[in-house]
């Protein structure tokens, strides 16, 4: 095929983007960054994950380590319950003490009141000798050191009792002082835990939902890039097809090549018609006129199809190989 008609323009008109390729595009552009965006987020939160990990093996050590003071405290506690109740028994056993020195006194102090205290004519009258004298001296001497240990006994019980509440009192306070202390421990560990089981919950779920919105976000730019290609595609086929003179068969550069989009009739060759087609190649495709030009643009759009074959056939068409090599 000859090249008839107006010279060639290399400089061919530039074809603007369908508004819908264009829509699609820039959503696309705004998805991906959106994507970025959240995947950074959980990779941040990913971070501080990991960094809480170790924050919870600080803690969980720390935790140990006040368990075993826990337990140490509770431990000393227990020994000094024992020891309070050691001394409850020993102020009870020393009342009862007292109660029976102060009844012994009491029994002495009855029988003195009773008997009187002998004179030593009464003593010299009655006494049957020097020997009952002297017996009865010695007993004289006896009652009145029994007298004097009993007071002391008395005595040095109420000290002893004293001493014993006393000591009773202090452990009291030191119980209540452990006891306190072991509270405040037992505090800290909970308020620990519940910290680390907040912060880890709080992260978690965090995490889950950017993870949550990154996965949508995938979905809908994995979307709009099969919406682009689509677009593309199309515009692409639009773009080869559809040119001055409305949609072709074949690239409409190649059309404006070789007749500049016109129906030609047949010129020197006998190449005629949109497609310039040789009276033999139109006859070998069924066209039902005798020339090309003389068909409608539908039936020489049908045969021209026919013959590009997808593009296979572009070999029968100069201007296909100048357009190419043009590029």
């Amino acid at each position: 095929m000859l090249l008839l008609g107006p010279p060639l323009v290399w400089a061919l008109p530039s074809l603007s983007e369908p508004a819908a390729a264009q829509s699609a595009e820039s959503r696309l552009e705004s998805a991906r960054a959106r994507e970025n965006a959240l995947a950074g987020g959980v990779a941040r939160l990913g971070q501080l994950i990991e960094d809480l990990a170790s924050d919870i093996v600080v803690m969980e050590r720390k935790r140990d380590e006040v368990q075993l003071d826990l337990e140490s405290e509770q431990a000393q506690l227990r020994r000094f319950k024992g020891a309070l109740l050691g001394q409850r028994a020993r102020v009870a056993r020393l009342k009862g003490r007292l109660a029976r020195s102060q009844r012994i006194l009491q029994d002495r102090l009855v029988e003195l009141y009773k008997t009187g205290d002998p004179d030593m004519v009464t003593v010299l009258v009655n006494a049957d000798g020097f020997e009952d004298l002297l017996e009865f001296g010695a007993f004289i001497r006896r009652v009145e050191r029994q007298d004097r240990e009993v007071i002391l006994l008395v005595r040095r019980s109420k000290r002893q009792a004293h001493e014993a509440v006393a000591r009773y009192r202090h452990l009291t306070e030191r119980q209540q002082v452990v006891t306190a202390a072991v509270a405040r421990r037992r505090d800290a560990l909970v308020t620990m835990a519940a910290q680390l089981q907040r912060r880890r919950a709080s992260l978690q779920r965090a995490r889950a939902a950017r993870v949550a919105s990154l996965n949508r976000a995938r979905g809908n730019r994995r979307q709009l890039e099969r919406e682009v290609r689509r677009l593309q595609a199309s515009r692409a086929a639009s773009v080869a097809t559809a040119g001055p003179g409305g949609n072709w068969a074949i690239p409409w550069v190649i059309v404006m090549c070789e007749s500049g989009g016109q129906n030609f009739p047949p010129n020197h060759a006998g190449a005629s018609g949109y497609y310039q087609f040789m009276p033999a190649t139109w006859r070998a495709l069924g066209g039902s006129t005798s020339q090309a030009y003389q068909a409608s643009k539908g039936e020489q759009d049908r045969l021209a199809a026919r013959l590009w074959a997808g593009g296979s056939g572009a070999h029968n068409w100069d201007c296909a190989a100048l357009v190419k090599r043009r590029g």
